[in-house]
């Protein structure tokens, strides 16, 4: 018995659908190049766009992606180390990239689009913050240590240090009712 929708039959194991529909695929392939592949995927009842899509998916001469060339238009390496430099500069390292494009249009000097800028700053992953930024110590937090009685007054006793973590110790507790 054939189902619609799981083109196995009962009892088949769960990998045979696939091996069953490489075989029809194989088949279909086959007897395309005989009959032609419309009559053939009609007569084995086969998706043709299935068939179409399987054969770009399995391509030979697209598993190796020639390198895109070079736009004759891209900066040169002396133009982006140069726009790297504007954007690194003392007077606009706290700028965003569009400020900058702004600033220098306003003073007649075009080096790139806004686009381009954001596009180097991320090719060294500083389209982030780009000035020093201080960094906060880590200050270590006081503890409160007790040896004996009425040495420590916290209105917290949580806070105080005891045998196991989070206890506080019954020796230091205060001995007044």
């Amino acid at each position: 018995m054939l189902f619609k929708k799981s083109l196995r039959d009962v009892g088949d194991s769960a990998g045979e659908p696939r091996r069953q529909r490489e075989r029809m695929m194989a088949a279909a392939e086959t007897l395309g190049k005989e009959v032609g592949l419309q009559r053939g995927c009609k007569a084995l009842g086969v998706s043709r766009a299935t068939l179409y899509r399987r054969r770009r998916r399995h391509h030979p001469s697209r598993d190796r992606q020639p390198q895109r060339p070079c736009s004759p238009r891209a900066l040169s390496r002396e133009q982006r180390q140069e726009v790297k430099n504007t954007l690194y500069a003392d007077r606009f390292s706290d700028q965003a990239p569009r400020e900058v494009y702004a600033t220098l249009l306003d003073e007649g000097q075009y080096l790139c689009s806004v686009r381009t800028m954001y596009r180097l700053l991320r090719e060294e992953d500083a389209s982030k913050e780009r000035r020093n930024q201080l960094r906060h110590p880590n200050n270590q937090k006081p503890e409160l240590l007790a040896t004996g009685p009425n040495q420590v007054w916290s209105w917290d006793i949580t806070k105080l240090l005891g045998p196991q973590k989070g206890t506080s110790s019954p020796s230091l507790r205060d001995p007044r009712p």
